[in-house]
């Protein structure tokens, strides 16, 4: 149960009202994240998304901002994305007022002072390196900067610690004016609250101002690719970080959801095919999985394995099996039936948090199709066909157009390469 309201000046709210709780979520997204970046500014949306919390007149520090969010226990905090930015706040519903004004404040007053920003570009490069260090975390940047070379969405969402270190104010505050306005957002609100006087308060904190479209993301250049992509950090670890895959559907194609089942096929559960056959028959790995990264335009269909450095070449050449396996065979009936039923219990269950059902909402606004509530959603899973699932393995397992990811101690490409293309 939702309700979608679309304000004069172009901006969207979406309210969710869940009656069996005594917290309220509240959120507000901006269509804008590294994809709307150049080389130049790479990394500025995520450093605007650091300065929204350092500080407004009234509240004119960080620690007047956080200790007011702490003194009632809310759960806040901020994301940047490749295509979007996001802050939301989480509170006992009695705190609705303060969670709503917290956010029109930061996000309409923060002061974008000179020696804030000095002192954040330390603490972002910090977070650069925090990730960087950890070879899970990483191996995703790098396999999306391989797949997704020479377009916007390869770009890293945190950008160059050049840019964090030269980058300027007047910089960072244009960046935020330009795309920060009222029809660049969608404002969420889920859980337990009144509705007339949400509304009445976001009406208030929010004002409608001159309307103006959400920013629509360029298409993607085509990708020419006609041999397999390697690109290799060497690291002297004992658990080598891969990350094979290939591009797939926009995330607004009708067949997008096919991806998803197809993932939780092949490595989405514990007794997919990956994990049965390189984890637990073979031994060739500590932690195998497929996923999908939704994006508009274009998304990524991909295997990411934690393995022993010693096993790699074993191990790739029998993930590459797998995927060939699933292309020539296909699946089997029961195999499509558990993976619906899967991922039917999944989503049920998650859409118990308020908050996460506000996301569930607000993420379809964001990608400018209409939206699907959890019942739609479901029928919609419940029709997908062996044909379908059949007919997009062989679609994308084409190894021409594979790219892999490795961090680990190897510095020779050649022998992955030959791998992917026998």
């Amino acid at each position: 149960m939702y309700k979608r309201i679309v304000r004069r000046d172009g901006s969207v709210i979406i309210l969710a009202p869940k009656k069996d709780t005594k917290a309220v979520t509240f959120e507000v997204l901006y269509k804008v994240g590294s994809r709307q970046e150049n080389d130049k500014n790479n990394g500025v949306s995520h450093f605007v998304e650091h300065l929204m919390f350092k500080g407004t007149e009234r509240r004119p520090s960080t620690a007047d901002i956080a200790k007011e969010l702490d003194s009632v226990g809310a759960n806040y905090n901020a994301f940047t994305g490749k295509e979007y930015t996001g802050y939301y706040v989480t509170v006992n519903n009695s705190h609705m007022i303060m969670a709503i004004d917290m956010l029109s404040d930061i996000l309409h007053n923060s002061k974008f002072d000179k020696e804030e920003i000095d002192r954040e570009r330390g603490v972002i490069v910090e977070e650069i390196n925090m990730y960087e260090d950890n070879p899970m975390m990483y191996i995703e940047e790098v396999f999306e900067n391989i797949l997704f070379n020479g377009t916007n969405l390869g770009r890293s969402i945190a950008g160059p610690r050049v840019n964090i270190q030269t980058i300027s104010r007047n910089a960072l505050y244009n960046y935020h004016k330009k795309h920060y306005y009222h029809g660049n957002a969608i404002i969420g609100l889920a859980g337990n609250f009144n509705e007339k006087q949400a509304l009445k308060l976001i009406d208030k904190l929010f004002p409608i101002s001159k309307k103006q479209a959400r920013i629509k993301n360029k298409a993607l250049p085509i990708i020419k690719q006609i041999i397999p992509a390697v690109e290799i950090i060497d690291r002297d670890l004992e658990q080598v970080q891969l990350m094979l895959g290939f591009r797939t559907s926009s995330v607004t194609d009708k067949d997008f959801i096919l991806n998803q089942v197809m993932a939780n096929i092949l490595g989405g559960t514990m007794s997919s095919r990956l994990f049965l056959n390189i984890r637990e028959r073979q031994g060739l790995c500590y932690f195998i999985k497929a996923e999908v990264g939704g994006y508009e335009g274009a998304s990524s269909f991909a295997v990411h394995a934690g393995l022993n450095k010693e096993k790699i070449y074993e191990a790739l050449s029998a993930i590459k099996e797998e995927l060939n396996n699933l292309a020539k065979n296909g699946i089997s009936k029961e195999e499509l039936a558990q993976a619906k039923e899967n991922i039917k219990g999944r989503m049920v269950l998650k859409m118990e948090s308020s908050s996460v059902h506000l996301n569930f909402l607000i993420s379809q606004e964001a990608i400018g199709k209409p939206i699907k509530d959890l019942d739609a959603r479901l029928k919609e899973l419940d029709k997908i066909s062996l044909k379908q699932i059949n007919n997009l393995t062989v679609k994308i397992i084409d190894w021409s157009q594979s790219n892999l990811a490795i961090i680990g101690p190897f510095k020779n490409k050649n022998k992955f390469v030959n791998i992917l293309k026998k």
